[in-house]
């Protein structure tokens, strides 16, 4: 078995991001931001050699959730973040889960703070206090919040 200790997220404006994952999600700043610059075709570069050698500029900073798994922030100058993220029937990641007693009282503040609330509020067990709803954060990148952990949820699931 392995462990998730982060996930790494495409973001417009780092700085904005890095406020807003504090404020909203109560995550905390660990790491930089750090900035990356390199010279167009230059070779052996960290950044170059993980994302490609167009990618001349980009800055990153790594936020910690309470539960030490963190997310990774990158913002691309060169070339830019810009576009939406894929739908989320395409392969690859399209969103990640946090755990607020209040999904509900969480969304609003999403909303509230420039992101968007995608989805009706979900109860996934019958008698249970399992709730679910999906927003994005204002950057695009798809949350789903939690009420309890995937183990308590799951593990403890009724057919």
């Amino acid at each position: 078995m392995v462990a998730i200790t982060h996930i790494g997220l495409a973001v417009s404006d780092l700085d904005k991001a890095i406020s807003w994952y504090e404020d909203v999600l109560d995550f905390e700043l660990i790491a930089g931001p750090y900035t990356m610059k390199a010279k167009p075709g230059e070779k052996g570069a960290l950044g170059q050699d993980l994302f490609g050698a167009e990618v001349t500029h980009k800055r990153n900073a790594h936020l910690s959730a309470i539960n030490g798994v963190g997310i990774e922030l990158f913002e691309f100058k060169h070339p830019k973040t810009e576009g939406t993220p894929p739908p989320p029937w395409t392969p690859g990641f399209f969103h990640i889960c946090v755990i607020h007693k209040n999904v509900d009282e969480l969304a609003d503040k999403i909303v509230k703070t420039g992101g968007e609330r995608v989805s009706n509020t979900w109860q996934l067990q019958e008698n249970k206090p399992y709730y679910m709803v999906y927003c994005k954060d204002p950057f695009g990148n798809m949350i789903e919040i939690y009420s309890r952990s995937t183990e308590q949820i799951y593990a403890n699931k009724e057919e």
